[in-house]
């Protein structure tokens, strides 16, 4: 990646940067950063990923997109720089998954160089990136940036992280920087550990959420969440901060904190009014989204056992228990533990195909919920397999509509895609 980027002249180093990790919420925080920037009148260049609908969430201005001469002329550069590779890694053999370590830049290094050539070429004062993978060796990890930024982290992609939270909290931890503060949400113990090691090492002043601001008051509704922000150290805000973000989810105020404390260390002249103002306009696709009212249907793209379970708090405490859940996740997903979780909470549960973007065994994870049920006579309508995944979401409507049932789209941002895609047509029909 960083020959990549010689190639193109370093345009990484094109402005100042946040640099977000973490297991779940560092969409929402790398958002919320970007929103809050663009209030305080920058002009933020935002690198995430996966997207929901539209490719160019992945690599957006504020909160919209770059005009799209911008994104043909990094386009341009990067087909040059491509090209000038060699033929034996130019084309589509240049994307090709089955290529082996070594032999050419892959597709999301291609794709995080194009973030940056996009960023010089629009003009950009601010860029706000989250990792895709990891952290250590993720190619995002060619910045220097003002602060990194680490959420909550628990087990995931194992055969690439590691199977302890010590071991994935030490790829996570590659993110960090000599010098440069590190924000780092709450974490297991285990995890915390690594961290605090690691900053050490690297000379990072630690700033750990639990010790630096308090949230307080939280209160979650179906147009977002209310809170309050008190910041225990000095440099800060001297008074708590009365904030919302339109958003349900209590996960979401501390995903906020974390936005907050990760801004003012980096910027520390931004004041309290552009904070409040990024935060209120905050959108993000999937996290927690109503895409139709009749019947009432949630989208989150949560995939791990952790982040499933406060989805599922969070739908329950505003649309009760024992509503249709819709459920499909990528192979590499601990689909087993996620069903223990979600299994007692809905009276129907209909797992599907998450789209085709990704590898999926959606009759294993049909299994495993069965398993997880632990009843030989389960009613033959609580648990029902429909691979088709267009079937399976009008199944799930139309179930909601006839018995008033609310629905929850969860497991996949691909699943959460297709939903929000099948609903959309629904509306223009």
């Amino acid at each position: 990646m960083e020959f990549l980027a010689s190639l193109a002249g370093h345009p990484e180093r094109c402005a100042p940067s946040i640099h977000v990790a973490g297991s779940k919420g560092k969409g929402s925080v790398t958002g919320m950063i970007s929103s809050m920037l663009e209030a305080a009148g920058r002009r933020t260049a935002r690198y995430m990923s996966p997207h929901v609908s539209d490719y160019r969430e992945r690599i957006s201005l504020n909160s919209s997109f770059f005009d799209e001469e911008t994104y043909r002329a990094a386009g341009g550069e990067l087909r040059r720089i491509a090209e000038s590779l060699g033929a034996e890694n130019s084309g589509a053999g240049l994307f090709d998954p089955r290529r082996e370590e070594g032999e050419g830049p892959s597709f999301f290094e291609l794709l995080t160089l194009y973030f940056f050539l996009c960023a010089r070429r629009g003009g950009c004062d601010t860029m706000v990136l989250e990792t895709g993978l990891g952290g250590r060796l993720d190619s995002t990890n060619i910045v220097d940036p003002l602060i990194s930024a680490i959420t909550v982290i628990e087990l995931e992609h194992t055969e690439f992280l590691g199977n302890t939270l010590a071991a994935v909290a030490g790829e996570k931890a590659g993110i960090i920087k000599p010098g440069r503060p590190l924000v780092l949400g709450e974490q297991p113990p285990e995890a915390l550990e690594v961290f605090r090691r690691r900053a050490a090492e690297k000379g990072s002043p630690l700033l750990y959420l639990p010790e630096t601001v308090r949230v307080e008051n939280i209160r979650v509704h179906r147009d977002g969440t209310d809170f309050r922000l008190v910041f225990r150290q000095p440099g800060f805000f001297n008074a708590p901060l009365e904030l919302s973000v339109p958003v349900p989810g209590a996960i979401q105020a501390r995903n906020a904190a974390l936005a907050v404390t990760a801004l003012k260390k980096a910027f520390p002249d931004i004041g309290e009014e552009p904070v409040r103002r990024g935060l209120a306009r905050f959108k993000i696709p999937a996290r927690f989204e109503l895409v139709s009212k009749e019947p009432p249907v949630i989208i989150d793209g949560a995939h791990t056992p952790g982040s499933a379970a406060l989805c599922c708090e969070t739908f329950c405490g505003l649309y009760g228990r024992g509503g249709i859940l819709l459920f499909g996740c990528a192979a590499d997903k601990n689909a087993g533990a996620m069903a223990e979780v979600l299994l007692p909470h809905f009276s129907r549960v209909i797992i599907t195909t998450p789209g085709t973007f990704k590898v999926s065994e959606p009759e294993r994870v049909y299994n495993l919920f069965r398993a997880a049920a632990a009843q030989p006579d389960l009613p033959p309508d609580r648990l029902v397999f429909v691979r088709e995944t267009e079937t399976a979401i009008r199944q799930a409507l139309a179930r909601g509509r006839a018995e008033g049932l609310p629905v929850l789209g969860l497991g996949s941002f691909y699943l959460a895609a297709e939903i929000r895609a099948f609903c959309g047509r629904e509306k223009e029909e």
